[in-house]
């Protein structure tokens, strides 16, 4: 990005570097129909030849022998019926019932059996209960052929890395019940511990230390910090040597082993050699922005460096996912019209906005349970787009280990 484009960037957010510093410091059988036989000549009663004196007798001709069906076959278990093309007859199977309210006083009257419909505030919350569960439903049911990974980074300190690291990380283990792990990948200890859940005896530092003699789910559990999400957090718990990207791939080698999917957050040096191994064993890259000038034009240039790159590098670039966080200052919409403009020349894949919420702005730990509806909701949203570029990722290349 050239100088002249960064001074008119910097013109239009003026006065909105003031939101900078954030939060962080970083076996049923279906039974066939029984086929129609056809009209046949039998069919037609007869009269047998009867002694002379005698009515003719009345007689229909034996019935055609039902069709087998052998025992082992399982109708049900049958693609064509519940998968595939057919998907669509198993919807449209589906009883629809005419809306009626169900709250309030207009809910009375329906439950009295007047034909009474929803009011416009409680159709506004089935459609949010009908997206909330369609997200929910695309987390759930994703799978891969490995462990897939999620790169948290902008490299503007104070733009929320930490907190979406844990929160996405979390609502991820929510949904999908567990085999979530949240990695601290930054050069020097972070606030990823801080912000966690409980006070993990071992970490990081030592799982670096030990990571060659980690050969069970229950050797590794020792150096987490299990999170009522039912995520597992993996930070620092002291100080420690200087992370390399050497380390960043054997630790994340071992998680990968027990883990389906692995976040990373990172710290603010994107040169270092522990993001650089970050990026070696990523699939998706998350951009948590500010509306603020500088978090949004650091996040542009880690994209361009990025594609500069090439290979895998480019892949994350192309495959971005930002998420826009906002600590309760007052905010100017042109700024966030600016940073929707800038996000999307950049080619980030989809923006999704999180509320002001005040169990984030409390700077301590962060329990998924504490943060209001509305938050919750606009995490899960995210953690569909964040599945969805993850089963892009591994569909472009079914055979990637991403091992380095």
């Amino acid at each position: 990005m050239s100088d002249t484009s960064h001074r008119s960037t910097r013109d239009v957010f003026g006065a909105a570097d003031r939101a900078g510093d954030y939060i962080e410091d970083d076996t049923a059988h279906i039974a066939p129909p029984t086929p129609r036989r056809r009209a046949e000549a039998t069919d037609t009663p007869e009269r047998l030849p009867a002694a002379i004196g005698e009515e003719p007798v009345m007689t229909m001709a034996p019935p055609e022998p039902a069709l087998e069906v052998p025992a082992a076959v399982n109708l049900a278990s049958t693609s064509v019926l519940f998968g595939g093309s057919a998907a669509g007859l198993v919807a449209g199977s589906r009883t629809v019932n005419p809306a009626k309210a169900t709250t309030g006083f207009r809910g009375t009257l329906a439950k009295l059996g007047l034909p009474i419909g929803p009011s416009t505030a409680e159709m506004g919350e089935r459609r949010q209960h009908e997206e909330r569960t369609a997200h929910e439903t695309t987390v759930r049911q994703a799978t891969w052929t490995r462990a897939v990974s999620v790169l948290v980074n902008n490299p503007k300190g104070g733009t929320g890395k930490t907190p979406t690291a844990l929160l996405l990380g979390g609502v991820l283990a929510a949904i999908r019940g567990g085999s979530v792990a949240i990695l601290e990948v930054s050069d020097d200890p972070g606030a990823l511990n801080f912000r966690a859940e409980g006070n993990p005896q071992l970490g990081l530092g030592e799982l670096v230390r030990d990571v060659d003699q980690v050969g069970t789910v229950g050797r590794l559990a020792g150096y987490t910090a299990p999170q009522t999400s039912f995520a597992s957090v993996i930070g620092s718990t002291g100080r420690r040597e200087r992370l390399t990207g050497e380390s960043v791939v054997a630790v994340s080698n071992v998680i990968d082993e027990f883990y389906a999917i692995r976040v990373m957050d990172s710290g603010n040096v994107p040169t270092s050699s522990a993001f650089q191994g970050a990026v070696s064993v990523a699939d998706v890259l998350v951009i948590p922005v500010m509306n603020a000038g500088d978090s949004v034009l650091e996040a542009i240039q880690l994209l361009e460096e990025l594609r500069a790159a090439g290979g895998d590098s480019a892949g994350l670039a192309n495959r971005a996912i930002a998420i826009r966080l906002t600590d309760g200052r007052p905010e100017n919409d042109a700024v966030r019209q600016e940073v929707e403009r800038l996000l999307n020349q950049a080619g980030v894949t989809a923006l999704h906005d999180i509320p002001y919420d005040a169990h984030i702005a409390e700077r301590g730990q962060l329990t998924l349970a504490q943060l209001q509806p509305a938050t919750r909701d606009a995490f899960v949203a995210a953690a569909a787009s964040v599945v969805r570029a993850l089963q892009s990722a591994v569909s472009t290349a079914p055979t990637q280990n991403r091992k380095a």
